[in-house]
């Protein structure tokens, strides 16, 4: 063992907390160094969002059973399947350095276990807040508003947010399963079913019976709920189902879930890979 090693160790027994930060800060700096050297992929990754809400407000335009205006019920749940998709670059970005051997130069310094994967996991976070940022402004640009207190709003970016930590850690997990960039390709469609089968663009009511069931215990459905709740952009009839009704709590504790299941696993996975 070398001595900043056996340094590092011997200090890691009464800071571990102190370490793992650090070190998780300093893998964030090295993907933030990624977004100067490739500004394309970070325009492309705020653009996309943008996209697909004028396209679904001025060219697909459903929704007409809704009441009240449909950009205030198609906006937060636009604001959702963002936070939904677009893992594909953070995937992709793991699954490359397994590949390239960067991780295992990481590994072979003393470094916190999992701190590779913190940092990316914060540069990830930065962009979809960015990329809400920039939703909100087109929204309001193309008509949205909120209605409800700032506090509200607050709330509703922390829902979505959330949701977004969740998702990420399902792909940093899948994206180590995978192990091959061109993998993450065939990944990433398990996750359009729920950005799709979800209440973004359409009142479950207005689903087959089965169907609408489903999708109202769709993660991304409790959450697309709640924030339009707490943006005061409910549609004019409300659903009296017991997860609409509880929309909120769903929004917090189906994610924490999720993270309680995936960020340990890939964390695990990632611990698994050097032995």
């Amino acid at each position: 063992m070398s001595t900043s090693t056996s340094t590092r160790t011997g200090a890691v027994t009464g800071t571990s907390v102190g370490w793992a930060l650090t070190d998780s800060w300093t893998m964030t700096r090295r993907e933030l160094a990624h977004w100067a050297r490739q500004p394309v992929q970070v325009v492309v990754g705020l653009a996309f969002p943008v996209m697909l809400l004028l396209m679904f407000n001025y060219l697909i335009g459903g929704g007409k059973s809704i009441e009240g205006d449909y950009v205030d019920f198609l906006v937060p749940g636009m604001f959702a399947l963002t936070m939904v998709f677009g893992l594909d670059a953070t995937m992709v970005a793991v699954t490359s350095d397994l590949n390239k051997g960067v991780v295992d130069r990481f590994r072979s310094m003393p470094m916190t276990n999992g701190a590779v994967l913190v940092g990316r996991s914060v540069a990830d976070m930065l962009q979809s807040f960015a990329s809400l940022i920039v939703l909100m402004g087109v929204g309001l640009a193309i008509g949205w508003r909120w209605h409800g207190s700032l506090a509200g709003v607050a709330g509703a970016v922390g829902l979505l947010l959330l949701l977004r930590f969740a998702m990420l850690w399902i792909g940093i997990y899948l994206a180590m399963v995978a192990g091959r960039p061109e993998l993450v390709v065939a990944v990433q469609i398990l996750v359009w079913p729920v950005g799709f089968f979800s209440n973004a663009f359409a009142v479950p009511e207005t689903m087959p019976g089965w169907l609408g069931a489903a999708v109202e215990w769709n993660p991304m459905s409790a959450t697309a709920t709640a924030v339009r709740d707490l943006f005061g952009n409910a549609p004019g009839t409300p659903t009296t189902t017991w997860a609409a009704t509880h929309a909120e709590l769903l929004a917090i504790v189906s994610p924490l879930a999720l993270v309680a299941v995936f960020l340990p696993l890939a964390v695990r996975r990632f611990g698994a890979l050097s032995r």
